[in-house]
């Protein structure tokens, strides 16, 4: 299997996030990058595709905020990293933006995504590398993985949040789109619910959006990924949201993925987008499914079994010193 990514990804290092109330260390570390590469040999990098697959997903006035933030951090006398601390609530007047302040909350949904002075950078790689395993898969490869780090499904077409700047699995499905897939679905199997990802094609009928994840009654991002979530308008049927309990094994997991890849062979898609986090696994620091390692190539060799081309992009998982061989034994049983 072809492996896409670039050393840039690994620049983005903020040392504290807001979490359960005070500072702590940041989970998302570039070290996840070395056990991963560790544990699944060389990378290819990935061609440089341009902004304009990104802005196909993201705003442009939010991508121009991502790209300047840092520097007008700074320039507001601030140290260290970005972090918003004030959120507009739904339904509120729009306010200039020309105090950071006020950008970093229109822009984020969460305190834990500080922007550092290589955000930008490691997002925009971390979208090329999943542009690169897509246009593998395109070109015929059977499958393809990206590395893709840091994380995309949280981010929505205007917002940032849970360590994702970038939505890559978004940018990768509207690229094939554009590449002329008519239809093109994703599966989510992170721990968290990607709410970026739902939000950004939740209208659409032409992208098939299936997360299997903990009950967000419970869990991170809270506000989205409830079972009666099914998509508006013309993507109305077009999402499916199926929350799991704390404590899940392979069973419920398996079957609640089974439910998901029965649904996405009926929109029948020309390609899958596998949004794959580890973060499922029972040793999680953040996370409370109770998976092994040695379930991860049965849940794999499950969504193979479907032969759909696929490009598997990598989301969340931070027990570092399980992580490697966590992805290294899905894509080895794919």
């Amino acid at each position: 299997m072809r492996r896409f990514f670039d050393p840039r990804q690994a620049l983005h290092a903020p040392a504290l996030e807001l979490h359960n109330g005070g500072f702590a260390p940041y989970a998302e570390t570039p070290a996840r990058v070395d056990a991963i590469l560790a544990a699944i040999g060389g990378t290819e990098t990935p061609p440089d595709r341009g902004t304009a697959p990104i802005l196909a997903v993201h705003t442009t006035d939010y991508v121009d905020f991502l790209q300047s933030a840092p520097a007008r951090w700074m320039a507001a006398g601030r140290s260290g990293d970005a972090i918003p601390y004030a959120f507009p609530v739904v339904g509120r007047r729009a306010v200039p933006l020309d105090r950071i302040d006020a950008a970093m909350g229109r822009y984020s949904f969460d305190a834990t995504t500080p922007i550092t002075a290589k955000a930008w950078t490691s997002s925009y790689w971390s979208a090329q590398s999943a542009l690169a395993a897509t246009q593998a898969v395109l070109a015929g490869e059977r499958a393809a993985f990206a590395l893709c780090r840091p994380p995309g499904h949280h981010a929505g077409a205007d917002y940032c949040g849970g360590y994702c700047h970038l939505n890559a699995a978004a940018i990768a499905a509207q690229a094939a789109r554009d590449a002329g897939t008519a239809r093109v679905a994703i599966l989510d199997i992170d721990y968290h619910h990607g709410n970026g990802t739902q939000d950004i094609f939740q209208t659409r009928g032409d992208i098939f959006y299936a997360s299997v994840h903990a009950d967000p009654a419970t869990d991170y991002p809270f506000y989205w990924g409830h079972a009666d979530e099914s998509g508006e308008g013309e993507g109305a049927g077009a999402t499916l949201n199926l929350p799991l309990p704390h404590g899940a094994t392979l069973t419920a997991f398996r079957g609640a993925q089974a439910v998901a890849l029965d649904a996405i062979a009926r929109f029948a898609p020309g390609l899958l987008i596998v949004s794959f986090g580890a973060d499922t696994w029972r040793g999680d620091p953040i996370s409370h499914f109770a998976l092994e390692t040695a379930d991860y190539p049965v849940l794999a060799r499950d969504i193979a079994a479907r032969g759909w081309p696929t490009a598997i992009l990598m989301e969340g998982g931070y027990a570092v010193g399980a992580l490697g061989d966590n992805v290294a034994g899905f894509l080895g049983g794919f």
